[in-house]
């Protein structure tokens, strides 16, 4: 179970960028925080030098681009913190690298740091505003902490770790308890509600109980009433259905009409869910009417797990966690594919990317070189120097020694494209499979414990029975 969180790194007062990018990739790279940083990380630059690279892809994307940045956000840092004890601070790492890969896209360059100083096992992942192309930057849009969430959630069920099961509103437990506020229309309300327990036999006869209880009542057309202490008076007709003076003549004659029960109850796609640990909820102070809905609530989704195994034709539980471990392992196969076609697609981005920095600064480092490797030529010219050299590199560790043409990594890029948005249908279908089969492996776990345990209890009871037959 891994909780996440969504921050954007904005420019420190007082201080450049650089000097902000390095103050918060130093405090991520804390070596007591990373046990000598041996639990950091990085993608598509280097961990010691990430405050440097990102800076640099910024200065590229005003040079490419000829835009400038409008706003202070210079990066942004993703915070996942997991349950104490359920993981190692290695797969921590890798689950962070997993997960900001699949955040951002691999479009962004990042860098993952896992903290092992709390209780609690946590990453700071931190990835650059600037895409790696140089050509556009990271938006933060509308839910995005929901999303980054889920993926965090898919994450750990891949793993095999919990998750966060997410609660209505009304189950949620506030931080700060603010005393309930009455509006003077609920104590209108109120006290037409404790008027109406004393069975009024006509209409006239319950505003004389309102009268009696403080109340002041105006007739007229549109009849209206205040309670006492209140500055102005409140027409039946605003209160509500069911206290109007209709509604209310209708209910004093035993004609009682429907009233609204709330908001109507979402419905969910999900077949089945995790059973709720009632015990626990109690615990944790819940009541005796939440107990009645959780157990109802654990009877559907049994019921409905069950459907399950018979639609699927499963009669043994070795059976479901065979097809559970087939469903994962379709998805991670799938899952694979189209990361290696984004891996591929990402590393034809930068190559292009090089080919083309080095064939707009391929005259400026010939000058460089005829004037001798001129320091004041450098300085002159630093920046393209700079893309030159990144590009004649890029080029050496790739072992080429002929450049493609960048038409046919377009073509290339467009077929692994094409390839990946054909794979993503069978990569949800097999991805909802493998949570229906997870859920229910675990659902049918439980069955599975509470029938032993019933078998257990009746092999006592009929030991009992033969040790003492006058029980």
């Amino acid at each position: 179970m891994a909780a996440t969180r969504l921050i954007a790194l904005h420019i420190n007062k007082g201080k450049t960028i650089a000097q902000t990018l390095a103050d918060r990739t130093d405090y991520s790279k804390n070596e007591e925080k990373t046990e000598g940083g041996k639990y950091i990380s990085s993608y598509e630059c280097d961990a010691r030098t990430a405050d440097e690279q990102f800076l640099l892809s910024k200065r590229q994307y005003e040079h490419m681009t000829g835009r400038r940045q409008k706003h202070d956000v210079i990066a942004y840092q993703i915070r996942q913190s997991f349950k104490p004890g359920e993981v190692t601070p290695e797969e921590a790492n890798r689950i962070g690298y997993e997960l900001g890969m699949r955040f951002t896209k691999g479009r962004h360059a990042f860098i993952v740091a896992t903290h092992t100083d709390r209780a609690h096992i946590h990453n700071h992942i931190i990835f650059n505003s600037t895409s790696l192309d140089c050509t556009r930057k990271f938006r933060d849009f509308h839910l995005s902490g929901l999303a980054l969430q889920r993926v965090s959630d898919r994450l750990c069920l891949e793993y095999g770790l919990s998750v966060i099961v997410p609660r209505p509103c009304r189950e949620r437990k506030k931080r700060t308890e603010y005393p309930k506020r009455t509006s003077n229309r609920d104590d209108l309300r109120a006290a037409i509600d404790a008027a109406m327990q004393r069975n009024p036999k006509d209409f006239e006869e319950l505003i004389s109980f309102l009268v009696e209880a403080g109340c002041e009542y105006k007739p007229g057309k549109r009849p209206s009433v205040r309670c006492k202490g209140q500055d102005r008076f409140a027409r039946f007709s605003s209160l509500g259905d069911g206290y109007t003076v209709d509604d209310l003549k209708d209910a004093i004659a035993g004609k009682r009409r429907e009233r609204p029960t709330g908001k109507s109850q979402q419905v969910h796609d999900k077949k089945f869910s995790l059973l709720i640990d009632i015990q626990a909820k109690l615990n944790e102070g819940k009541g005796a009417g939440y107990q009645r809905w959780a157990t109802l609530f654990n009877l559907k989704q049994m019921a409905q797990v069950m459907c399950f195994l018979q639609e699927n034709e499963i009669d043994s539980f070795d059976e479901l966690a065979a097809r559970a471990d087939a469903a994962v392992t379709q998805f991670n196969g799938l899952g694979d594919s189209i990361k290696a076609a984004e891996q591929r697609m990402q590393e034809i981005a930068a190559l292009k990317k090089h080919i083309i920095n080095y064939s707009k600064t391929r005259e400026v480092y010939v000058a460089y070189r005829k004037a001798g490797y001129s320091k004041k030529f450098l300085e002159g010219h630093r920046e393209a120097i700079t893309l030159h050299k990144a590009a004649k590199e890029a080029f050496e560790q790739l072992g080429l020694k002929k450049l493609p043409r960048v038409k046919e990594l377009n073509a290339e890029y467009a077929q692994l494209l094409e390839q990946k948005r054909a794979a993503y249908p069978a990569y949800r279908k097999a991805r909802t499979e493998m949570q229906e089969y997870l859920v229910a492996q675990k659902v049918a776990a439980v069955l599975l414990e509470k029938e032993k345990e019933q078998a257990a209890m009746e092999e006592r009871r009929k030991e009992e029975q033969r040790t003492d037959p006058h029980r």
